[in-house]
């Protein structure tokens, strides 16, 4: 049984068809690619998947559970967590906290625990602050723990971003044009982060990207957007090669 099973998903906005019959297997482990030129309903396919959005028609089965239409936090504990294309961090937080954000989800304590500063809460924090620092020595991000995440540099606070969702222990991960505004190198760095996230995590990975060496770098299965429905699916080196899709990207 796939891990991540969605079947005739779609989504309008006044009248316009946003995500028409998206269908798509990812099995556990893969990692996989949605691309598409802008536009193409990407985005909207993960604000679905992760509750943003509600269909209006199809469905969201992961890990054999019907998580259609639940709200974000619920769907976020049963197992999908994201990042952004544009990066959303608590950028006032520190890197230390902005991964405690993600532990929460899973370390809770009472309010009236957390106010009175009882027993449990003083259990619950040291043991969220080893679990972050794990994370984040695991990114190369222990050393700045203490640093704002509005002072980290770019590529390091994509990293973060990563580590955060990791914190919610997700069996699905989204990420949402990790490469963006990266440069080369980066870029490389990106694609070896990706690679080490799936092997040491045993994660499974659904990417939106428009850089097509990484794609092609990382990517074991495409599906391609045009126009809200699916031009192609299958294996990435065949997608890549298929007219329809060519076409695609030289008219975007």
């Amino acid at each position: 049984m796939a891990l991540l099973e969605v079947k005739n998903l779609g989504i309008s906005f006044g009248g316009l068809r946003a995500v028409d019959g998206f269908n798509v297997s990812i099995e556990q482990g893969q990692l996989y690619g949605l691309i598409g030129p802008n536009g193409a309903g990407k985005t909207t396919v993960f604000n679905l998947l992760t509750g943003v959005y509600k269909p209006d028609s199809g469905s969201v089965v992961l890990d054999g559970v019907d998580i259609t239409g639940k709200k974000t936090i619920e769907i976020n504990k049963d197992g999908i967590a994201r990042t952004f294309q544009n990066i959303r961090l608590f950028k006032d937080l520190s890197v230390l906290d902005n991964v405690k954000v993600g532990l929460h989800n899973g370390h809770p304590y009472s309010t009236l625990e957390g106010i009175l500063r009882l027993p449990k809460y003083f259990k619950v924090e040291k043991e969220m602050n080893e679990k972050a620092m794990e994370l984040l020595k695991v990114f190369d991000l222990d050393k700045e723990c203490d640093f704002l995440a509005s002072n980290l540099p770019y590529g390091k606070q994509r990293k973060l971003e990563i580590a955060r969702a990791l914190a919610t222990q997700p069996k699905l991960l989204l990420l949402d044009e990790p490469a963006a505004g990266m440069n080369p190198n980066e870029t490389k760095e990106l694609m070896d982060t990706i690679r080490f996230v799936r092997d040491e995590f045993k994660m499974t990975i659904l990417l939106i990207e428009h850089d097509m060496k990484l794609v092609s770098g990382i990517c074991e299965e495409l599906t391609v957007l045009n126009f809200g429905q699916v031009l192609a699916q299958g294996d990435t080196s065949t997608v890549l090669n298929d007219p329809r899709v060519i076409t695609a990207y030289l008219g975007e």
